[in-house]
């Protein structure tokens, strides 16, 4: 089976490829002036962005507990 050590090693490989997404969103290139007539940006606090990362996460880790370590009590 998986040991603690591999799952928290996987899952800090996780948060710190993740980092790296919000460089290649800023690099895009921008829409062109007739697509952004409708919608427009809004740019969310960094506190925000972490915070519903943070959430997404340990929600992800509370999965893999749940499925791979989670042991049910001995009936």
């Amino acid at each position: 089976m998986f040991s603690k050590k591999m799952l928290w090693g996987s899952l800090t490989a996780l948060v710190l490829l993740t980092g790296t997404s919000d460089v290649a969103l800023a690099e895009m290139a921008a829409h062109s002036p007739e697509q952004n007539s409708q919608f427009h940006q809004i740019e969310q606090p960094l506190g925000l962005k972490v915070g519903v990362a943070i959430a997404g996460l340990a929600l992800i880790g509370l999965e893999l507990w749940w499925f791979l370590l989670y042991k049910s009590p001995e009936s």
